[in-house]
């Protein structure tokens, strides 16, 4: 499989386990999280899924397309470690956390996801959803859509 071919079924796997989660969130309450601003299309995507909730951003930069940076008080620059800590601290709660940091090397990656999932854990509600590229720990991995490779997204959820 190509480079772009990969692409095109990563974002196909965002879309539709986004579209997914946000329908078995309907009546929960909590914020949404996306962790891993980049371009802006997912946190995009959140905004128009789910109108009514609060969309947190952690991001290092602030480097999105003008038409998807989040208001102010919503983006929280920098590393992610202080950043969970602070919602955290501040008793935030999310029903649904979008997981993309990454650098694009696997096995880095997988460390950071694996270092994360703690303070992932800390600031998420009972019952709560997380989607990632990347292996979690300390959740509970379920199927997600049908449309979607097991391999291509993992979802997890919150307990």
């Amino acid at each position: 499989m190509s480079r772009l071919e990969s692409m095109r079924r990563r974002l196909t796997a965002q879309i539709d386990g986004i579209n997914w989660a946000a329908e078995k969130i309907a009546d929960m309450e909590g914020d949404v999280l996306e962790m891993g601003l980049g371009n802006g299309r997912t946190y995009d995507h959140l905004r128009q899924q789910l109108p009514e909730r609060r969309i947190w951003v952690i991001d290092r930069v602030l480097k999105c397309h003008p038409s998807c940076v989040p208001p102010e008080a919503d983006f929280l620059e920098g590393e992610a470690e202080p950043m969970l800590a602070r919602l955290a601290q501040d008793g935030r709660r999310m029903a649904l956390a979008h997981y993309d940091f990454g650098y694009g090397i696997k096995e880095k990656d997988v460390e950071e996801g694996q270092r994360l999932s703690p303070l992932i854990a800390a600031v998420m509600a009972p019952g709560g959803l997380i989607l990632s590229q990347q292996p979690l720990v300390g959740f509970e991995q379920i199927c997600g859509p049908d449309t979607i490779a097991p391999d291509r997204y993992l979802f997890y959820l919150s307990v």
